[in-house]
C-alpha cells in the first residue's frame, strides 16, 4: 500500500502566501507582514513562518531587504510555484479515481462470477428435478455455422433444444433470442430433454 506524505505546515503557509500574492492581495514591491503578525494570523510559531518565507525566497517570490524586511518581488514566480502543486494535486486525484475505478471493476467482476456460479449451481440442481435438463456445450472454432443467428440455424427445429443463455468472454447473456449470433468460444446453455445433448452435439459437429 502506498504511503502518503503529509505536507508540512510551513509549506502550506508558503503556498497560501503565494496564492495571496498571485490574487493581488499582496502586491509586488510591498512588504509582507512581520513574522509575529503572520504567526498570529496562521496560529503557528514565528519559526514556522520563517521556514515558509525561506521557501518563497528560494523560488524568488520574495526577497529580504536589509532594514526593510521581506518584500514581494514576483507575481509570475508565485504563479509557477502554485501551479507546481496544483499539478501534483491533479495527478493524485487521477490516481485516486483510477484506484476507485479498478476497485469498482473488481467488485463488478466478483458479482458477475457469483451470479454465474449461482446459475450453474441452480441448473445443476434442476437437472434432477426438471424433465427439461439444462446442458452446456462450447462452440468450437471449426463449427461451420459461426456467425449465423439462432433463427438462421433453426436451432430448436434441428435439435429440440432451447438456448436459454450464452456465456461469452466472462459474461452471461440470458435469453439471447432468435437474432443472437453464434461465435467461436461461446458456451451455449441449452434446455431440453434427456436426448437433447446428443442431438445438439451431432448438429454442431456437422
Amino acid at each position: 500500500m502506498l504511503q502518503r506524505t503529509k505536507m508540512p505546515v510551513y509549506e502550506r503557509i508558503a503556498i497560501d502566501i503565494a496564492n495571496r500574492i498571485y490574487d493581488g492581495k499582496f502586491k509586488v514591491g510591498e512588504k509582507i507582514h512581520g513574522r509575529s503578525t503572520l504567526a498570529s494570523e496562521y496560529n503557528v510559531s514565528p519559526e514556522t513562518v520563517r521556514k515558509a518565507i525561506k521557501i518563497l525566497e528560494d523560488v524568488e517570490i520574495v526577497h529580504s531587504a536589509k532594514g526593510s524586511g521581506v518584500v514581494i518581488s514576483s507575481r509570475e514566480n508565485a504563479f509557477k510555484y502554485i501551479n507546481r502543486f496544483s499539478t501534483l494535486a491533479s495527478i493524485k486525484d487521477l490516481e485516486k479515481q483510477m484506484r476507485q475505478l479498478i476497485s469498482e471493476r473488481q467488485k463488478l467482476d466478483e458479482d458477475l462470477n457469483q451470479t454465474i456460479d449461482k446459475i450453474i449451481d441452480y441448473t445443476g440442481k434442476m437437472r434432477h428435478t426438471n424433465p427439461l435438463t439444462p446442458i452446456e456445450i462450447e462452440i468450437k472454432p471449426d463449427f461451420s455455422h459461426i456467425g449465423k443467428t439462432v433463427s438462421e440455424l433453426k436451432f430448436w427445429q434441428n435439435t429440440g433444444g432451447t438456448i436459454a443463455g450464452i456465456k461469452r468472454s466472462g459474461e452471461l447473456i440470458l435469453s439471447p433470442g432468435p437474432y443472437a449470433s453464434i461465435q467461436a468460444g461461446d458456451i451455449l446453455v441449452i434446455i431440453g430433454d434427456e436426448k437433447t445433448y446428443e442431438r445438439v452435439k451431432n448438429f454442431l459437429e456437422e
